[in-house]
């Protein structure tokens, strides 16, 4: 599942400006949100593949 995949590397890599956003840091914050976005897409392609082989399976 390569979005499953991409989902987990984002959280990986946004690590650290989570923290820099929670000190105050409007750019990590910034940072954060796109990434957060990225990962409600990648949550919904996710979504989707498993929907498509649960209906391929039936």
């Amino acid at each position: 599942m390569e979005g499953f995949d991409k989902i987990k590397r984002v959280i990986a890599e946004i690590e650290e400006d989570m923290q820099k956003a929670a000190g105050g840091n409007k750019a990590a914050g910034t940072r954060v949100r796109q990434a957060m976005q990225e990962v409600k897409n990648a949550a919904q392609d996710v979504r989707q593949e498993v929907l498509d082989r649960r209906k391929t399976e039936a």
